[in-house]
Order: structure tokens, then sequence, then C-alpha cells
């Protein structure tokens, strides 16, 4: 599986995991819809629910007149994704995790959340390099 492909699965996990608390291994079965199990796929998922209360807190950290909860699911979820990549896969270049973040954020959110997206996570890449 492509890695854009298991971020795209990945938000779809975690979606269903923060509206209906659904457990991760389910979530995840159930956007693989029968396919193979990826680990890329299954590392998103299971890091942001390990690292959940780090990476809200950066979220939070970094929002500007906004507060976690009244963000977009979609939003929220793509935030979680792509902070646990700045800061737990360094292996990955911080601006492809951008750049991966908003093209994502175009096919699920809304008009805005590109932008949106893009500007709360650069003040994050920043904060995590200059720490």
């Amino acid at each position: 599986m492509k890695r854009r492909t298991a971020r795209e699965k990945a938000l779809q996990a975690l979606f269903q995991i923060d509206v209906s608390n659904t457990e991760p291994s389910l979530a995840i079965e159930h956007v693989l819809e029968g396919e193979p199990s990826d680990d890329y796929l299954n590392r998103l998922v299971q890091g942001v629910g390990e690292q959940k209360a780090e990476i809200d807190n950066l979220i939070i950290e970094n929002l500007e007149k906004w507060t976690l909860d009244r963000l977009a699911t979609v939003d929220r979820n793509l935030l979680r994704m792509a902070v646990f990549e700045l800061k737990f896969c360094q292996e990955i270049p911080g601006n492809v995790i951008l750049d991966e973040a908003i093209e994502i954020a175009k096919i699920y959110g809304d008009n805005q959340s590109s932008k949106f997206i893009n500007g709360v996570l650069s003040k994050i890449k920043d904060t995590l390099q200059n720490n």
C-alpha cells in the first residue's frame, strides 16, 4: 500500500475512533475492506492512539481562537495524524508530511481545511524543530 493510501485509510480509521469510540483494530479492519493489512497504516492509527495526549497538547498550543473540540472531526484527526508523523516519524521529511496532509485535507475536508491544516502544521513543525 502506498503511504498516501495508508494515510487516507488511517484518517478514516481515526475518524471512526473519534466519532464512535471504535476499537483501533476494528476501525483498521473496517477501512481495509478485506485488503491486506499495512504496517504504516497500523503505525499511524496505533501511534496516534498511544500518543494522543501529547499530540493534542501540541495542537492546542498552536491553535489560535479555536479549541480542539470545535475543530471539524476530519481536520482534528488529520492534524493528529500529521503531528504524530512530525514528532515520531523522523525518517519522513517534514515538508512531505505537510504536503500530504494538505492534499488529503483538500479531498476530505471543506474549502478552508487545507489552508487551516497548513497554518497549524507549519507552526507545529517550527516548534518541534526549535526544541
